[in-house]
Order: structure tokens, then sequence, then C-alpha cells
């Protein structure tokens, strides 16, 4: 565990009688870009915030960087950089005067602060924007302003809550590029993300679901891992086709995904079984094509069997 930069053992965190976070344990090692998965309700944001040292677990531990972040919090503080969901700076600021600000808050002076502001502008192709008022920045914008003012003292390790909630599919690509140039040049990034797009150019990823870890792997063995025998289904009549798939015993799954229905055969049944009960039910010109699954498919196939 010493190259482990990020440790969470046995954390819970409870808001009354709802227990947010459920005896959850990962660490993250040094030079990583693990995500955390999941459902809005499953906790993603509280686990995040007990790493960073704002919110104490009722029991469990989150180690920092070598300091456990219940009782060395400014320690913690120091040696990361954390972005919230929301814009946090200033809408009336010019982007230089935002990270202005955040540079006299670190006590970044001189020729430093004129170097590393320079460099930050220069890697996120925001130099052109410098005086542009924050609050008249496109999101994507304001993503970049915010990741700018987060690594103006140089953080070990970077905590992102849905940095890309609401941004638009280019800026996303140029927002994960950056991060990737950072990682390179020995950043740690921990990062909750609603897409799962963005999952797979992690490390590793952690699905989680109410507030518990349901499985963490690379995103590669989690696809190989799914134990049914997923399949890609076509034709007409797809939703009606989906209500009656549902009733097969031989199906242990059946979502919308496009314009086709991901259909998941338990593994001790065969595709014949579902194509001859489909046909005798009034379906018998549906198209099926073996798939490898996505990480969505997995990601809702582990919720489907905890809920179950």
């Amino acid at each position: 565990m010493s190259d482990h930069v990020v440790v969470a053992d046995r954390l819970t965190r409870r808001f009354g009688t709802l227990t947010a976070v459920d005896d959850l344990s990962f660490a993250v090692a040094r030079g990583e870009v693990f995500g955390l998965v999941g459902p809005d309700g499953a906790s993603k944001t509280t686990t995040l915030r007990m790493l960073c040292g704002l919110l104490d677990p009722d029991s469990g531990e989150a180690t920092v960087s070598g300091y456990k972040a219940r009782e060395k919090v400014d320690s913690v503080k120091d040696a990361i950089g954390y972005m919230a969901q929301r814009f946090g700076l200033y809408g009336d600021l010019s982007v230089e005067e935002n990270m202005d600000f955040y540079a006299d808050l670190f006590g970044i002076l001189g020729e430093e602060r004129l170097a590393l502001k320079n460099r930050l502008l220069e890697m996120t192709r925001m130099t052109p924007f410098r005086d542009r008022p924050a609050a008249k920045l496109s999101g994507g914008m304001k993503q970049k302003l915010s990741l700018m003012c987060t690594l103006l003292h140089k953080p070990e390790i970077l905590f992102l809550d849905e940095p890309t909630n609401g941004v638009d599919p280019v800026s996303r690509r140029d927002f994960w590029e950056i991060l990737q140039e950072l990682v390179r040049n020995g950043l740690t990034v921990v990062v909750t993300t609603a897409y799962l797009d963005e999952a797979e150019r992690c490390d590793r990823v952690g699905l989680m679901n109410k507030g518990r870890m349901v499985r963490c792997d690379t995103p590669a063995a989690l696809k190989a891992a799914i134990p049914e025998h997923c399949y890609a289904v076509r034709g007409s009549r797809l939703r009606e086709a989906k209500v009656v798939m549902e009733t097969l015993s031989a199906v242990n799954g059946v979502e919308m995904s496009g314009a086709a229905l991901h259909l998941f055969v338990r593994p001790s049944s065969e595709l014949s079984e579902v194509t001859t009960e489909m046909a005798a039910k009034g379906f018998p010109d549906l198209q099926y094509e073996p798939i490898s699954p996505s990480l969505e498919d997995v990601l809702i196939a582990e919720i489907r069997k905890a809920a179950a």
C-alpha cells in the first residue's frame, strides 16, 4: 500500500437514518486516473468530500498523501486540488483576476506566479480569453478556469466532482486531454463522472450504488467479467419486444440502447431459447447480433443484480 496516495478504508457516513456511504474501501495508486461511477444518489460526492477532509466519516478512515484526513486536514488540503460540481469562481472578475485571487490565497508571488499563470493559460488554450469576465465564459471555459485555479498551488492529487457535467462534447474531450497531460507529468486524479465514455479513459473504475462499491477494476476487466451473453437486438416494435423479453426465464435483463435493445441472456441459457419464445409470441423477425458489453451495460447489469 506504500505507493497508494489515496486510501478509503471502510468509510461510512450517515445522515440521520440514511446510510449514504456504507463500508466503502478502495485505494488509488500514484499517477493513476481513478473514476467513481454510479447513478444519482450513489454518494460519489459524499465520498469525495470525506477524502478531501471536508466531511468526517462516522467510521472508517480516509488517508490522502500519507495523512489521515480527519486528523491532518491542513496537510491534506496542501496536497490536493478539489473541483466541486458548481462553478465557484467570481463572475465579475476576469480570467486572469480570478487566477490572481487564488494565487494570493496560495501565497504564490512574483516570477513564479507569472510563469505558472502563463503555462496554465497556454496548456488550456485560454490565453486569448485572459481578460474576459468569468461570467461571460462558455461552460467548458468555466471548467478550464476552475481547473487552472485549482492547479495554481501545484497539488499532488486532483479531486474532480463531475467536472464536465453539462459541458458540450468537444469541451469535454479538450478537458480530458488536459487531464491526461497532467497525469503524464505526475499528477494523480480521482474523478466522479456521469459519462461512461469518460470512465473508459480511467485506469481503473469503481462502480458505486447506494453508497457501496459494487465492482472495482480496469474498464477492460469489468467488461470482460460480465457473465451473461450479450446481444444487440434490432427490428420493429422494439419497445413491445422489450416488455415480452423481460418475462422470459432465459433473460437476465434487457435495456434500450439507441435504436437497439441490449439483451443479457443468462450464462446457463442459450439464445435459441429466446428466439424460439419470441417468435412464438409474435416477434419472428428480430435480428440478434453478439456484442461486447459496454461499461454502461456492466453498470446497469450490476445495479440490476444488486437490486434483485
